[in-house]
Parts: structure tokens; C-alpha cells; sequence
């Protein structure tokens, strides 16, 4: 089973120094339609103003992933971690017992675009964590890359949840097509977000901001003969 989910039906909020887009219900959005696809809770799509952010704000019982596309996004918190998050970087954030962060854009005169994505851990209580890994362009063009993963394969990052998340940059050659392919073990979900671009999958075309959801598929068929930037979730049903 295949669903399209195109970018211009998601939430939307504009706070001024804050545009986001919900692919779920968050906050002030709510849809009882679209309340998370398997462990998956929560992706914003969020562009942050220069010289604003996210104060100290607390968290629990989440693995929090951010995912940076353009400028810098800066980070404190409760752990004692003060870090920046460049593109091509993934961080991840176990909130577990509890945890306090906050996130700004320092930079003059640039905006901050990232996803936060929000998955449901495998147990709760945790303790909280961090990690934050670099990713190349290199590794990641006309590949699907495993970013993050329970087990931290392939040097992915871990998560304490039962998803993978697989990360690439379509660059096709003049007249060339990019063909890639992720298989589903039985029982899985995905979720393939657009980040960037123009692609082809399972037969629907599909461009920046736009999400495919799949159940009870073998496996997922991209193509493109586009530039484009893929985001795709393995999750537990």
C-alpha cells in the first residue's frame, strides 16, 4: 500500500522569526489523520531567521534527530553539550529521563533550514545521550547511505529506536538515469521524504516537500534524471 503525501498539505506555522512545516500533528497543528506513520512521531520542516532560536526547552522518553540542508544550527544543553550542526552532519539527542537543549541561528543575514524528526524510542527511561556524526557529499550521491541505525552500522549513527534512516544525494549525469532501490523486510513501514528535487517512486512523481508512506511493500523503486535529496525511514510498524 502506497500513500502520497504532498508538501502543500502539511501544517504550516509562521511565528515570524520561525517557518515550519509539520509533516504530523505538532503543536497548534492538529490531524487525527496524520499522527506519525509507525515509530515515526514527528518531522518539521523548519527555517529559523538569523540571530534567533529555540530557548532552553525541555524533553523526555524521544529520540530526537536534527538534519541540517542550509546554515548552521547551534546547540546547548543539559548534558553539557554545546555544538554547531553544519549540512551533511546528523545529530541525534536521546531525551530518555529527561533532558533540557536549546537551538539557535547565529549567523548574520542566514537562514537556518533543517529537519527535526522525533522517533519513539524502543524503551523508555533511557538515559539521555548524544551524537553527532559528519556524513560526504561522496558517501551519500546516487546511494542510499545508512545515517542512522539501532546498531550504528556501516558508522551510522545509533539510535535507540527501532528504525534506520538512509540519507542520499541524486547527481545524474547529462542523459543519465539514477536507479535506487530499498528492499522492506516483511512487516516494516517506510516513510521517503523529498527533501530536495525531483524524483520518481513506485511509479508517483514527487518533488521538494512531498512524502511517500508504504506498508505491505517488497520494496521501493527511485529514479530520477534529476538533481534530488532523498531522506529514507525503515520503521517498526
Amino acid at each position: 500500500m502506497i500513500q502520497i503525501r504532498k508538501s502543500h498539505e502539511r501544517g504550516y506555522a509562521d511565528h515570524g522569526w520561525l517557518k515550519s512545516f509539520h509533516s504530523f500533528s505538532f503543536a497548534g497543528y492538529y490531524d487525527p489523520a496524520h499522527m506519525g506513520w509507525g515509530n515515526l512521531r514527528v518531522i518539521n520542516e523548519d527555517r529559523i531567521a538569523a540571530g534567533t532560536g529555540f530557548g532552553a526547552h525541555p524533553h523526555h522518553d524521544m529520540e530526537i534527530v536534527s538534519y541540517v540542508m542550509e546554515g548552521e544550527l547551534s546547540h546547548k544543553d543539559s548534558m553539557g553539550n554545546v555544538q554547531t550542526i553544519a549540512p551533511g552532519e546528523v545529530q541525534r539527542m536521546t531525551a530518555g529521563t529527561g533532558v533540557v537543549h536549546s537551538e539557535h541561528n547565529h549567523a548574520a543575514g542566514r537562514t537556518t533550514h533543517f529537519l527535526q524528526i522525533w522517533l519513539l524510542p524502543s524503551r523508555q527511561a533511557l538515559e539521555p545521550g548524544y551524537e553527532q556524526k559528519r556524513f560526504s557529499d561522496a558517501e551519500k550521491t546516487n546511494v542510499l547511505r545508512l545515517v542512522a541505525s539501532p546498531d550504528g552500522q556501516q558508522g551510522s549513527v545509533h539510535l535507540n529506536a527501532d528504525a534506520r534512516i538512509y540519507a542520499s544525494l541524486v547527481r545524474p549525469q547529462p542523459g543519465q538515469t539514477v536507479q535506487l532501490e530499498h528492499v522492506l523486510p516483511q512487516g516494516r513501514k517506510a516513510y521517503v521524504l523529498v527533501v530536495q528535487g525531483h524524483i520518481e517512486i513506485a511509479g508517483q512523481k514527487l518533488t521538494s516537500g512531498d512524502a511517500l508512506l508504504a506498508e505491505n511493500e517488497r520494496s521501493l523503486r527511485m529514479e530520477s534524471q534529476q538533481a534530488a535529496e532523498l531522506l529514507v525511514f525503515d520503521l517498526a510498524p
